[in-house]
């Protein structure tokens, strides 16, 4: 049971022509702890519905109004995303906002060590990321209508105060490395070079391949996107390097010739090739920032959970994670000389 009134559902669909049969049927996919995603049937039809979640959430999480501006914008310029089809803002229907798009078929690589794969064939799927990254960052907002989709100046501060924000919104305990990093974080925030459409949550989870090549089909989950900084992005994804294998993103000590994941500096060269950069700067600041937001979003799954609305059965395990991840983040911080 997904849990969604259906028939109400079935009758929306019908009347934006999206369906032409009574009968829906709908499947929660599991994973995943934002915004509610259901497989939704329609005769021999199958489309992607994403919600926000049903319950109390913080005024500016879970804003598939946003998410559904995004694809729109994106979808006619080639860029690998689902076809849109609909936005519903009426809580009324189903419980919560909500949009509908295509469902894409292919794989989705849930282990960044890619097992069973050839060298060959990992190196493949790695460049088509790096390469995919790039082409969203050279993507002119204006050209797209997205000129106004994020707030100007730096983005970098703005953010952490944004994860500040959402923090103490969903805070249940006291950690003092997350003290330490929302003292230390805005003093010593970069400045901002290039502005572009930023993903928020870049990894290679968030990508639908094709079943058959290393190409990339479709690149989804875009609830954190904005316009910023593009080291946003890039940092975000390259935190994979650092991050030991753990059956999830992590390629920390696979890389080389032998496994055929390339190194870090093998990546950010080709992204700097294709985006017109001489270089990136030392990345420890950003990682810093990087894993302190992920601290941010676990706490917001914790709380999420002690008020018995986290999205995923896999809640519990994520917020244990917690305090190694504010950890984490600090020794990034230190490393960049805090």
């Amino acid at each position: 049971m997904s849990g969604l009134d259906e028939a109400k559902l079935g009758s929306w669909l019908r009347e934006r022509g999206l369906s032409t049969i009574s009968s829906t049927r709908t499947t929660k996919f599991s994973g995943g702890q934002s915004n509610p995603t259901y497989r939704v049937e329609v005769g021999v039809k199958s489309l992607v519905l994403r919600r926000k979640p049903f319950g109390p959430i913080l005024a500016s999480a879970h804003a598939v109004e946003r998410e559904y501006r995004l694809i729109a914008a994106l979808h006619p310029t080639g860029f690998p995303v689902p076809r849109p089809h609909a936005l519903c803002e009426d809580a009324e229907v189903i419980g919560a906002p909500f949009y509908v798009m295509d469902l894409v078929v292919g794989r989705t690589l849930w282990d960044g060590a890619l097992p069973g794969m050839a060298p060959a064939e990992r190196t493949a799927i790695y460049h088509a990321i790096i390469d995919t990254l790039a082409a969203l960052h050279s993507i002119d907002p204006a050209q797209v209508g997205l000129s106004d989709f994020g707030r100007p100046g730096n983005y970098f501060a703005r953010q952490v105060e944004r994860w500040t924000k959402q923090y103490r919104a969903s805070q249940t305990d006291d950690l003092e490395d997350v003290e330490r990093l929302i003292e230390w974080l805005p003093r010593t925030v970069p400045e901002q070079q290039r502005t572009s459409i930023v993903h928020g949550d870049f990894r290679i989870d968030n990508m639908i391949f094709d079943a058959d090549r290393p190409e990339i089909r479709a690149v989804i989950d875009w609830e954190l996107a904005t316009l910023g900084d593009p080291l946003a992005d890039l940092s975000y994804f390259l935190m994979s390097w650092v991050t030991a294998p753990e059956g999830r993103a992590g390629v920390k000590g696979l890389t080389g010739p032998e496994t055929g994941i390339p190194t870090i500096e093998a990546m950010a060269q080709r992204y700097c090739a294709a985006t017109g950069r001489d270089g990136v700067p030392a990345l420890d600041w950003y990682f810093a920032y990087n894993q302190f937001r992920l601290a941010g979003i676990v706490q917001g799954i914790k709380k999420r959970m002690l008020d018995g609305n986290a999205s995923s059965a896999h809640a519990a395990a994520t917020v244990a994670q917690l305090p190694a991840l504010a950890r984490s983040a600090w020794s990034f911080a230190e490393r960049a000389g805090a």
